[in-house]
């Protein structure tokens, strides 16, 4: 997958896509429906995905919590699985925020990236106040010479499939939930960091993780299953890890701490992507050090109880 940051210099070989237009934050079953039709419509063009960075709501309010399913790296990773072959990943900032929708459509859609069709969601909104709706898109590409396809969107359980549904799912402690909007695990993706290897005391070694910018689930145990994605130790394994502040070494930075079951070995600096399946418990403080361990011999058990369920 190709990836263009930059709409005004384009090569010509990434010219001509059908192209999903979308924050795509999460890569849900919506947008992944988004990108299906993008590929039906291209008639054997390239199929691409036309997306910001940073998101337009990290740019307009850039102190409010974080709220982010997923990094730009990781988002990349889940498109490139999809078969999206160019990502075309725009930098948002004042300039192209100031754009009308008019503009939009002419300077980046049009004369800038060149591209054949365009898809967006039903409620997809665009160009400087969100002024731009999915009628002035249809009008502009008419008058500009490209497709346009609206989807409809994707219903479930009564409600919208949309990332806001699904962070709620996570606040919740629902990651199977969560997974029923998004059509796979909620991920989370990133390097493996120094710790104070407490874990490795305790004879449970743990990768440890930021979740920085990130929304973060419900802080307790999960049940997990963990890819390697980079290093010597590549591969699929399953886990338990936490998420939370560590209350009983009175810490308060969240992160996410992964211990891998049935393996040995070294992950400092190897990036990992690990999925939530199942939510075990709350974080708790204990009495002493005996007492966290009994719950995490206890905590390994029930993940490997779960993730070799059928």
């Amino acid at each position: 997958m190709r990836i263009i940051r930059d709409y005004q210099y384009v090569d010509p070989e990434d010219r001509g896509a059908s192209v999903a237009i979308g924050n795509f934050d999460g890569v849900h079953r919506g947008h992944q429906a988004v990108i299906d039709l993008a590929r039906e419509a291209g008639g054997g063009a390239p199929l691409g995905v036309l997306t910001f960075e940073p998101h337009p709501r990290e740019y307009f309010a850039p102190d409010a919590p974080p709220f982010r399913l997923m990094s730009s790296k990781a988002r990349a990773t889940r498109l490139a699985k999809l078969g999206v072959d160019r990502l075309y990943e725009l930098n948002f900032n004042n300039a192209l925020a100031a754009l009308t929708p008019e503009e939009f459509a002419r300077r980046v859609i049009a004369d800038g990236l060149g591209l054949s069709h365009v898809v967006v969601g039903a409620d997809f909104c665009f160009g400087k106040n969100r002024a731009g709706t999915v009628e002035h898109l249809k009008r502009f590409g008419a008058e500009m010479g490209f497709g346009v396809t609206v989807a409809e969107i994707l219903a479930h359980d009564g409600g919208q499939v949309s990332s806001t549904a699904i962070r709620q799912a996570l606040t919740d402690g629902r990651p199977r939930e969560a997974a029923a909007l998004l059509g796979h695990w909620h991920r989370i993706e990133g390097t493996v960091i120094g710790g104070e290897q407490r874990g490795r005391e305790l004879g449970y070694p743990t990768a440890n993780m930021s979740i920085d910018g990130l929304h973060p689930p419900k802080l307790g145990v999960y049940a997990v299953l963990v890819d390697v994605l980079t290093g010597e130790h590549k591969g699929q394994y399953h886990g338990a890890a936490s998420i939370g502040v560590r209350p009983m070494f009175g810490e308060n930075t969240p992160n996410l701490e992964t211990f891998l079951f049935d393996f040995k070995g070294d992950l400092y600096g190897a990036t990992l992507s690990v999925g939530l399946v199942d939510y075990l418990r709350p974080e708790q403080k204990f009495d002493d050090l005996d007492a966290l361990i009994a719950q995490m011999d206890a905590d390994c058990a029930r993940a490997r109880d779960v993730l070799s369920a059928p």
